[in-house]
């Protein structure tokens, strides 16, 4: 888990961020409540308004879904109140955090104590799709292919080729803006070419990686 938060000034222009698939989700403090934004399977533009401040936990993949009480496939794609999942109990912490003169440092104490490890086998799917193929990383860890998909949809909210589509995604965009060339992102990303890597980025994230980064 990792805090964040963001601001723009009061004499900006309103500002659309690019929220782009990284297999995390987060709890956000937006527009006076709070807010759960699930596992993206594609871009999701989010409006930033003059004098708006909001701020969140990150979770990384595979740990959101003890944390909030819901297999993380039910929060694809979507942002929900808090609470519809958590009940009166979201309205409290809500009002402790609009108190607090620090929301972030607010919101990171009340999530932190829900906070669990995030289970090995989980981790070991994650490690084993960054090297291999789906099949592969089921015998490694002893499941069935089917028994895999079911596991990744409530650990990570995608089935494990999407999760591994994704996971590339954003190694392929942290080589880029390390400024690694992109015919040799396509290659120590897992990508079969360059026209590969561009036809990908543009289906996850909705552009050209150069208009990404």
């Amino acid at each position: 888990m990792r805090s964040w938060e963001a601001a723009l000034p009061a004499g900006a222009a309103p500002f659309v961020q690019r929220v782009v698939p990284d297999g995390c989700a987060d709890l956000m403090w937006l527009d006076g409540g709070l807010v759960v934004a699930g596992p993206d399977t594609g871009p999701m533009p989010s409006l930033m308004r003059p004098g708006a401040r909001v701020g969140g936990v990150r979770f990384g993949p595979g740990a959101a879904s003890a944390v909030l009480g819901v297999p993380a496939d039910a929060l694809r794609d979507a942002r929900v109140p808090l609470r519809e999942l958590w009940g009166a109990e979201a309205d409290r912490l809500a009002e402790r955090v609009a108190g607090a003169a620090d929301r972030r440092i607010a919101l990171v104490t009340a999530v932190a104590a829900r906070v669990r490890p995030v289970d090995p086998l989980d981790a070991a799917v994650v490690a084993g799709l960054a090297r291999g193929t789906v099949r592969q990383v089921a015998d490694e860890v002893g499941l069935s292919e089917r028994q895999l998909r079911r596991r990744s949809l409530a650990a990570f909210g995608y089935g494990p080729k999407t999760l591994q589509r994704v996971l590339r995604f954003q190694r392929a965009l942290g080589l880029a803006r390390a400024g690694v060339p992109l015919a040799d992102v396509a290659y120590r990303a897992g990508y079969a070419d360059q026209a590969h890597l561009a036809n990908e980025v543009r289906a996850l994230g909705g552009a050209p990686i150069r208009a990404l980064l």
